[in-house]
């Protein structure tokens, strides 16, 4: 069958591969490698299998002494793991896997061709936009017309100028800049998404300051930061959903009405206070970082049981106001920003680490981490009133790259059992990410999927479309970074190839409506953050000219719309006192 790879249950890669031969009309693969986990003590078992034309089979795995359920070594169902590796991938698929065994992994030379092929892609989305939504918020890829869904704030432009600048489209980043400087204004939007403006309009903006130093981003996004900042202005110091630019006042959705029923949502509220923070040590104005320091100040203090939180809280008493629980939409990037922000902080700020390190803590605690069968896939279930929901989301895969951050950036060490247990599951929930790649007739993942007993786990019909997301790339991409192992660049590769395969239009990349189904043409829909998050990790990932001080654990965060912006440090205007402790 070709070249696998199979990590979910194991503590390092394990992949299968045959000679050179054709299979199928394609040419198999050669390279093989491991990488065992810090500190562990494993074990090697080589396994060789002639078979009759196809030549020699070689199966590595590195395995540590760990029960499976029910108690058995996993040494015990070492030919079962090699059958369900072996549905994994088919032959070709992955011309390389690694650098060790064989020698055979892509050098530099390969890795910018990589890096070359996503960053023409990147700018034939861009011309794109250029020529037919230039200052819209979003281009339709199919019609190739402009939309304006966020407010008419040219969201697609300001949310890629890292990328652009980062791939070195500098030509493209001069062209935007002068069109912002020229055009953009905030005084003429009324009602915005206070979360998704500063993710991707405000951290745009940021970023593109921090890397270029032009001062005309830093202008902007003062302007913009004051006019969000009235959306703290509540009781309780919890921002409300929507605020008006226009009038510089928080919007009517505080309290009553809307689908959250006038609650703040738990990723919303705690995904803003890496911009706010950044943006009051470059402007001087520390009433910025107080506001959004605040709410980690104030939500923190609610001590949930086994330091997990509700998706909804009251702006106005600033209490819990559900029972639900996850790590997946309107959860997930609460976690991300904890951790994140005190790396932001000079790793100073405790109480953001201590809480960090509870959540995670606590989806050991409260079974969060569920398997599946036959697999034996790690999963993030949903808790419901007490309840689990056997799916996960698309979303959820940002969560392996920040258990790998938070791992390599544990206090108590790399090689403590904290550490080495957090990078285990991030390794394991990432194969299941892949595989929601991997085992779609697409090779493209779906919005979620329901985890069912004896089949691992199904396309939701509810939701078998994808909309282009970014975040297995980006743990790919966290995941690589960090560990160096070859697998991840892979991976990412193949997914590339998927989208420019299936999503590719005249104009730009159009999303999917049903995964389940080869031939379809994209629809007219491209999210900025294709541009801003995924285009980006995809690249950064092959790019083998990444400067070595380029390092997350120390000196750069990168924002949940996969904005970077330098570590400010242990001192200024940004440091919330409170939460030193």
């Amino acid at each position: 069958e070709g070249l696998y790879s199979f990590v979910g249950n194991l503590s390092a890669v394990a992949v299968v591969s045959q000679g050179d031969e054709e299979i199928d009309g394609q040419a198999s693969a050669r390279a093989m490698a491991s990488r065992t986990r810090p500190g562990g003590d494993d074990s090697a078992i080589f396994l060789k299998k002639e078979e009759e034309g196809r030549g020699p089979r070689t199966v590595f795995f590195a395995l540590d002494d760990a029960p499976r359920k029910g108690g058995s070594k996993r040494t015990s169902s070492l030919d079962y793991e090699v059958k369900e590796a072996a549905k994994a991938f088919s032959p070709a698929e992955f011309a390389t896997m690694s650098e060790a065994a064989a020698g055979t992994a892509p050098d530099d030379a390969e890795q910018r061709r990589r890096a070359d092929a996503v960053r023409r892609a990147m700018k034939h989305a861009w011309t794109g936009y250029k020529e037919h939504a230039f200052g819209r918020d979003e281009l339709k890829p199919v019609s190739g017309r402009g939309s304006d869904n966020w407010g008419g704030l040219a969201v697609t432009m300001v949310d890629s100028l890292d990328t652009l600048w980062m791939m070195g489209l500098k030509d493209e980043f001069d062209d935007a800049e002068r069109w912002i400087d020229a055009n953009l204004r905030f005084d003429r939007a009324g009602d915005v998404s206070v979360f998704e403006t500063t993710i991707r309009e405000l951290g745009g903006l940021l970023s593109a300051f921090d890397l270029s130093k032009r001062r005309v981003f830093l202008d902007k996004a003062v302007d913009l930061g004051r006019r969000l900042a009235a959306a703290f202005d509540t009781p309780s110091g919890v921002p409300t959903g929507t605020v008006s630019l226009r009038e510089s006042s928080s919007s009517s959705k505080r309290s009553g009405g809307g689908w959250t029923s006038g609650n703040a949502v738990l990723a919303e509220l705690g995904t803003l206070q890496l911009e706010f923070r950044y943006l009051a040590s470059k402007s001087g104005d520390a009433t910025l970082a107080a506001k959004a320091n605040r709410v980690f100040e104030k939500v923190l203090a609610l001590k949930p049981p086994n330091g997990l939180f509700p998706i909804f809280i009251s702006p106005t008493s600033g209490q819990v106001a559900s029972r639900k629980i996850t790590f997946g939409a309107l959860g997930d990037s609460f976690y991300e920003y904890l951790l994140k922000t005190w790396i932001q902080g000079g790793k100073t700020e405790t109480a953001l680490r201590r809480a960090y390190d509870a959540a995670v803590q606590g989806l050991f605690d409260r079974k969060m981490i569920q398997r599946s069968s036959p697999s034996n896939l790690a999963y993030v279930a949903d808790l419901d009133n007490g309840n689990y929901v056997p799916k996960m989301d698309h979303l959820v895969c940002f969560l392996p790259g920040t258990l790998a951050l938070g791992a390599y950036t544990d206090p108590e060490g790399l090689a403590s059992k904290r550490a080495t247990r957090d990078l285990d599951l991030a390794k394991s929930l990432l194969y299941t990410c892949v595989q929601m790649y991997e085992r779609s007739p697409t090779k493209l993942a779906p919005e979620f999927v329901n985890f069912r007993p004896g089949k691992d786990f199904e396309v939701a019909s509810a939701a078998p479309f994808n909309i282009l997301r970014p975040e297995t790339v980006e743990s790919l991409f966290v995941l690589f970074h960090l560990t160096k192992d070859p697998v991840y660049r892979d991976w990412a590769w193949r997914i590339f190839q998927a989208f420019d395969a299936r999503c590719r239009t005249p104009f730009a990349f159009g999303s999917v409506t049903d995964v389940r189904r080869t031939g379809q043409q994209p629809e007219d829909r491209m999210e900025s953050f294709f541009l801003a998050e995924t285009m980006k990790y995809l690249f950064l990932i092959q790019d083998p000219d990444i400067p070595p001080d380029f390092d997350l654990t120390d000196n750069v965060v990168f924002n949940t719309e996969a904005h970077p912006i330098a570590v400010l440090g242990p001192t200024g205007n940004h440091i919330s006192r409170a939460l030193l402790s």
